[in-house]
C-alpha cells in the first residue's frame, strides 16, 4: 500500500467515526480534540516501545505494539488531510533535509548538540524553531541550531495517558475517537 492508499483509507474510516460521533453525540471531533486524542495515542505508544525493550509490562504484546503504530500512522495521515499539509511532498522535503544535515554532520566530524546519546533532527537545527525552541536560530553562528524543549523534557513518559490495551479506559478509542 502506497501514501496515497493509505490516506483514502485513512478518510474512509475516519468519516465512520465522524458518523458515529454525530450520532451518539451530535457532533463530531474539532480538528484539536483529535490532536488530543492523537497525543493520547503517542504516549500508549511510548508505554508499548517501553514494553518491548523490557523496560515496562505492559499487556497485549507485539500485537498491541502493531496496532499503536498502525493508530499513531492514521492519526498523521487525517491531521495532514485536516490541516491541508501534502504529506508526501512534506515527507520527501523533510527526509531531504534530514539526509543533507546528518551528511553534513558526518562530513564534518560528526559535531553533535552537547547533549548525551545520539543526535536527534532536534538537536541538529532541522525544521523550524518555534515557539518550545530554546538557543540560536538555525541561521545564527550557532552550528547545532536550536534545541527543543519539552514539558516534561524531551524524552519524558507519562504515567497518565490512557490506552485501551492497558487500562481499559479509552476516551480516545475506537468507540468515541473521531
Amino acid at each position: 500500500m502506497d501514501l496515497e492508499q493509505a490516506q483514502r483509507r485513512a478518510l474512509r474510516v475516519h468519516a465512520l467515526y465522524d458518523e458515529l460521533n454525530r450520532r451518539e453525540h451530535g457532533r463530531v471531533w474539532t480538528r484539536e480534540e483529535f490532536m488530543l486524542g492523537f497525543v493520547g495515542d503517542v504516549g500508549d505508544l511510548a508505554k508499548l516501545v517501553m514494553a518491548e525493550e523490557g523496560a515496562r509490562d505492559v499487556p497485549g504484546g507485539r500485537a498491541a505494539l502493531e496496532h499503536e503504530l498502525a493508530d499513531c500512522l492514521w492519526s498523521v495521515l487525517i491531521l495532514a488531510r485536516l490541516h491541508g499539509v501534502d504529506l508526501a511532498a512534506a515527507f520527501d522535503r523533510t527526509m531531504d533535509e534530514l539526509e543533507a544535515a546528518v551528511s553534513g554532520q558526518l562530513d564534518s566530524g560528526g559535531a553533535r548538540s552537547g547533549r548525551p546519546g545520539p543526535a536527534r533532527p532536534d538537536s541538529i537545527g532541522i525544521g523550524p524553531a518555534g515557539p518550545d525552541s530554546v538557543g540560536p536560530d538555525p541561521a545564527g553562528a550557532d552550528p547545532k541550531g536550536p534545541v527543543r524543549v519539552h514539558p516534561g523534557g524531551p524524552d519524558s513518559v507519562g504515567p497518565d495517558s490512557t490506552c485501551p490495551d492497558l487500562d481499559g479506559s479509552d476516551p480516545g478509542g475506537p468507540a468515541s475517537a473521531p
